[in-house]
Parts: structure tokens; C-alpha cells; sequence
């Protein structure tokens, strides 16, 4: 995994699991890392096997929706949980959900024609009764309307930030997930007058969730770990890993400030002492 966070040797009592957290820079950030043990790995293996899985593309899965989780709660958007096992009918391969448990992303595996028409059927009916809502040249852009075009903003921010996740820390190209794309571009054509307006105000909300999650990247790090060992997470599981994850990062700060200011502290004390002496 490529990331700012950079790469570090492990220590040496890191079980497989924990030595690739290590790499990723949060071994030992939370619990469920710590207590993930080596037997574990064969076993994560073996599931890997029975849902016809890469390690490479359950990471891939991992990074996407931790990508959309951390989006979400930086929007102060609530969840419901998320999670990296598929479904057995084949809607989705990773999800994450609001807090009435209906779906908001999905990390698509190859479904059939009929339940991929239905599902785009289903968007389109939805964002053409919005388009009637929506003002004609001279009507108010105001009131209800705004909150329409900030919801917009901000969903379309959130459905670019499983796919900026795997750009910011996998090598190569990411792999689309259908249905974001699909719903982006029926939210972007509310408010856009040409489809070129619309290509670029998704280029604008993909560079947005950037700007959202760089800053944050430790915390994709973490959920994709704990999401990888525990399959699903509640959103209070979510919000703990986030919680955990920044004050490991604050308390390292603060060690850090400390040890800067001891430093300066006898440096000031040495200087006394040497002119003390003459």
C-alpha cells in the first residue's frame, strides 16, 4: 500500500495481520489490531477462498468503503455501519449504509442485465421527479432549491470518495464501482445545463473529497484494517476507530511538543551555564 503516511519496518512480535498494519502505520492503534493473532491469518485466508476473494481486492474493497465512511462522518453525515463482505445474491461486494439502514454505497461485483436495468430505472425516477422541482431560467435558485443543490454537493462528495480512497493508497488504477458512478451522474445532470457542466462538477467534487480525506488518511488506514478483520462495523464501532485513530495521533503530538520544548529547555539551561563561566 502506497500512502503519505510512508512505509516502516514492523516489530518484530507483529503477527502477519499486524506487521501489514505496521507497514500502514497503525499497528497497535486499536484492539482489534492488537488482538488479531497469527492463527487468524489462515483463517482470514480460508474466508478469502469461500467468498471468491484476492487478498489484493479485499483491500481494495476495504480502502473504497473506508473512503466513503470517513467522507461521511468529516460531512456530519450519520451512518448505520459499514461493511467488506458481499452479498450472497450478488448486489454488492463492500457497503456502506445510513443510520435507517438503507443503502448508500456500493462497491459493485458482476450482477445481472435485469437487476442492473432496475437499479438504473430506479435512480432515474427519482432524479426526474427532483428535475421537476428544479427552477427554469429566472426563479428563485433560493430556499428549498439551495438545499437541493447543497445536498447535491455534498452526495456526489461522498460518492467520488471510495474511488479517490483507492487512488490516494493503491497503486494502479481504481476500480470503478457502477453504482456511484451512476448515481453521480443522475445527481450531477439536476444541476447541470450540458453534460460537459456535469463532467466538470464531478472533477470538482472529486477533487473535494481529496481536500476532505487527505488530511485524514490515517483514519482510512485503520478502518480498511478493522473492516478487513471484522467484516462489518456498526456506526459506533466506526466512530470508535475514528476516536481511537485521532487521539493516538494527538497523543503522539503532544509527546512530541514535549520533547521539543525539554529540548529547548536544556538547550537554554547549557547556554546559562556557559556564560555563568565567565
Amino acid at each position: 500500500m502506497h500512502g503519505p503516511a510512508g512505509s516502516r519496518a514492523p516489530p518484530p512480535s507483529c503477527s502477519p495481520s499486524r506487521r501489514a498494519a505496521a507497514r500502514n502505520g497503525v499497528c497497535g492503534m486499536t484492539d482489534q489490531v492488537e488482538n488479531f493473532e497469527t492463527d487468524e491469518d489462515d483463517e482470514y485466508h480460508k474466508m478469502l477462498t469461500m467468498i471468491g476473494r484476492s487478498a489484493d481486492d479485499d483491500l481494495r474493497v476495504s480502502i473504497h468503503e473506508s473512503g466513503h465512511a470517513t467522507c461521511a462522518r468529516i460531512l456530519g453525515k450519520p451512518l448505520g455501519g459499514a461493511t467488506v463482505q458481499p452479498d450472497t445474491n450478488g448486489r454488492y461486494g463492500g457497503l456502506v449504509w445510513g443510520p435507517e439502514y438503507t443503502v448508500s454505497f456500493s462497491n459493485d461485483v458482476e450482477g445481472d442485465g435485469e437487476r442492473d436495468a432496475q437499479r438504473e430505472a430506479k435512480h432515474s425516477n427519482i432524479c426526474a421527479r427532483l428535475r421537476n422541482l428544479m427552477p427554469r431560467v429566472g426563479e428563485d435558485h433560493g430556499g428549498d432549491v439551495a438545499d437541493i443543490y447543497a445536498h447535491i454537493v455534498n452526495r456526489c462528495t461522498e460518492l467520488a470518495a471510495g474511488t479517490v480512497a483507492e487512488k490516494m493508497l493503491l497503486p494502479g488504477a481504481p476500480v470503478p464501482s457502477v453504482s456511484d458512478v451512476e448515481q453521480a451522474v443522475e445527481l450531477a445532470s439536476l444541476i447541470s445545463t450540458s453534460s460537459t457542466a456535469a463532467e466538470h462538477f464531478l472533477k470538482f467534487c472529486e477533487q473535494r473529497a481529496y481536500d476532505l480525506l487527505f488530511p485524514h488518511v490515517p483514519i482510512i488506514m485503520a478502518l480498511s484494517i478493522v473492516l478487513r478483520i471484522r467484516r462489518t462495523l456498526d456506526a459506533a464501532a466506526i466512530d470508535e476507530v475514528i476516536g481511537t485513530t485521532v487521539a493516538g495521533f494527538e497523543l503522539a503530538r503532544e509527546k512530541a511538543a514535549r520533547r521539543e520544548w525539554q529540548a529547548r529547555a536544556e538547550s537554554a539551561k547549557k547556554f546559562e551555564e556557559m556564560f555563568a563561566h565567565r
